[in-house]
């Protein structure tokens, strides 16, 4: 068969411009189109370009010009435009963000895991580029917040970090406006804090075993304080109260500030509250540390004992951070999301000023974070139950 020097040195430019197409990936070809393509056939409706002579796709006619080398060379193009998009990286998560990204912290600002977001956000700001802002949206123990990324668009661009409430609420807020698990991807933990047993410095109780002691003397009369009703301390001490077999009451505070004032004046007995919150008052020795909830010893104030060490075997109650997209965030964002928080926290930096602001850093898999957060809602399920616990 003989073939027109013209033609094939047109067919070999294509193949060579295609071939260079699959390794190049140019941004533009990623992003593109942006809008709307025109692409102009200059011949009436039903025509057909070429001819049998010059031609290499086929005829003007219409017809189909003779022999297999147009066939071989037809397949051989659609292979390696195939080829092409099969090898090219996913466009979005490459090219993601090309806008800011709100992250919702549904707190007041200073707390924990604020504190946490913003250096996450800082740190997420500088690897990828684009602006990571954070948003506070405090209301109902995180429930507003939670709600408004629920809602979004699932295109990585509103996101949640949330602290203990988020596992918690389903389970004392019988009519959440959002499904935690269904309406949420989960990227990662981010971080975790311990709780301190703190007493006034009257309280005839030093450790673990004498606070079990004076409860069990006085049952029903001796008082814990927290942060809030449904909240990881208050919860911390109902699993306190139903390990050690004790009763004593619990007294709700809007914060930690009112509920250091209480114990410090004397008006109620303990309280539970995040281990940085209460370092100056207890260095101070304006109250007691008996005890921190982990399980492992408090770096900050490596005196004081586990509660399971000193009295309470097995017991934990720590407060965690997570992080976390809309149902139906592209999987390519959620992975770059993971594995930049995971880089941005895991920095030597970020970590020293985690643990000097009482946090450690925690990171998990979406499957192990999935996996981490079922585990806190059967566990306090059933404290909340034996405490009948509710919130409307």
């Amino acid at each position: 068969m003989r073939v027109d020097p013209n033609t094939a040195k047109r067919c070999l430019i294509t193949v060579l411009l295609a071939v260079v197409s699959i390794f190049a990936l140019p941004a533009v070809a990623q992003t593109y189109p942006t809008k709307p393509v025109r692409i102009i056939v200059p011949y009436r409706q039903g025509g057909c370009t070429g001819s049998r002579r010059g031609g290499w796709c086929w005829g003007g006619d219409g017809a189909r010009p003779p022999g297999s080398w147009h066939s071989i060379l037809r397949r051989l193009i659609t292979a390696i435009f195939a080829a092409a998009f099969i090898f090219a990286p996913p466009a979005v998560a490459q090219t993601y963000p090309t806008k800011p990204v709100r992250i919702i912290v549904p707190y007041s600002p200073g707390g924990g895991i604020d504190t946490v977001a913003r250096m996450m956000a800082q740190k997420l700001t500088e690897q990828i580029g684009g602006p990571f802002l954070i948003e506070n949206r405090p209301g109902a123990a995180g429930v507003l917040g939670a709600e408004i990324v629920a809602r979004a668009a699932p295109d990585g661009y509103t996101l949640l970090a949330s602290a203990t409430e988020f596992a918690i609420n389903p389970i004392v807020r019988p009519k959440l406006p959002y499904d935690s698990f269904k309406d949420f991807i989960h990227i990662s933990q981010l971080a975790s804090v311990q709780f301190i047993l703190a007493a006034h410095p009257s309280v005839p109780a030093r450790n673990v075993k004498e606070v079990i002691a004076l409860a069990k003397a006085r049952p029903g009369t001796l008082t814990y304080g927290s942060s809030g009703t449904g909240g990881g301390p208050h919860l911390a001490g109902e699993l306190f109260q139903s390990m050690a077999g004790i009763r004593w009451v619990h007294v709700p505070f809007k914060g930690t500030g009112p509920m250091s004032l209480a114990v410090m004046s004397g008006e109620i007995d303990f309280i539970f509250a995040a281990t940085i919150g209460l370092l100056p008052q207890v260095r101070a020795g304006k109250m007691r540390a008996i005890a921190v909830t982990g399980q492992k010893r408090f770096a900050q104030l490596p005196e004081v004992p586990t509660v399971a060490e000193s009295g309470i075997p097995g017991y934990s109650a720590i407060g965690w951070y997570g992080f976390y997209a809309p149902a139906g965030t592209s999987p390519e964002i959620v992975r770059r999301l993971y594995a930049e928080a995971t880089r941005a926290l895991g920095d030597p930096e970020v970590k020293e000023k985690l643990g000097r602001s009482g946090n450690e850093y925690v990171m998990s898999s979406p499957d192990e974070f999935v996996a981490f957060l079922r585990a806190e809602t059967a566990k306090w399920t059933k404290i909340v139950k034996e405490a009948n616990v509710r919130m409307d």
